[in-house]
């Protein structure tokens, strides 16, 4: 019986999850399985992944055959360089304890370079809300300043109107000092 390593959709419509099992080949994908090994959410960012390692290395052993999503996230864990590791070893190529010495140290840079990525998204967010919240302050400003010159204009307008104007009355008394000099001429 040819072994697959795939994956198995569950979820609802356009929010999809996996799980990471192992089937017969000639099964259909949401059919029935050997074993469950894991899970994948692509939902989150990173995406989750749940393995369990000792079943996956165990399976590939065996001989199953990933996918090539299922390799991908395999690598992605680690387990295709356990594998490579653990060959390097059944050769005599090296020791376990270098085997694993090797391995050990590419698990913390691999999560070395996870942990700076969800640190990267956390300050891309923080610093995209700091700046959208800089910018609805500017336009608040720009608002209000504008609405404080509208009311300053229409209080202008109404003292104008409210208060009497005083021109007209001198110009009328200019107009009857000059007719008066006239009529003493004559």
């Amino acid at each position: 019986m040819p072994a697959k390593i795939r994956l198995q959709r569950h979820g609802r419509k356009r929010y999809a999850y996996y799980h990471i099992v192992i089937a017969d080949s000639r099964a259909p994908r949401d059919g029935s399985n050997i074993e469950r090994i894991g899970s994948y959410n692509p939902n989150t960012n990173p995406a989750t992944i749940e393995l369990d390692f000792d079943k996956a290395i165990d399976w590939l052993a065996k001989g199953a055959q990933p996918t090539d999503t299922v390799r991908a996230i395999l690598s992605y864990k680690g387990v295709m360089y356990k594998k490579h590791l653990l060959g390097g070893v059944a050769k005599g190529a090296f020791t376990a304890e270098e085997a694993e010495t090797k391995f050990d140290a590419w698990v913390t840079e691999k999560a070395n370079k996870v942990q700076a990525k969800k640190d990267g998204l956390v300050s891309n967010s923080e610093t995209s809300r700091k700046a959208q919240f800089d910018l609805e302050t500017k336009k608040n400003t720009e608002r209000l300043n504008a609405i404080a010159k509208r009311n300053a204009e229409a209080v202008a307008a109404a003292r104008a109107a409210a208060a009497p104007a005083p021109a007209p009355a001198p110009v009328a008394e200019e107009v009857a000092e000059e007719a008066a000099p006239e009529e003493t001429e004559g």
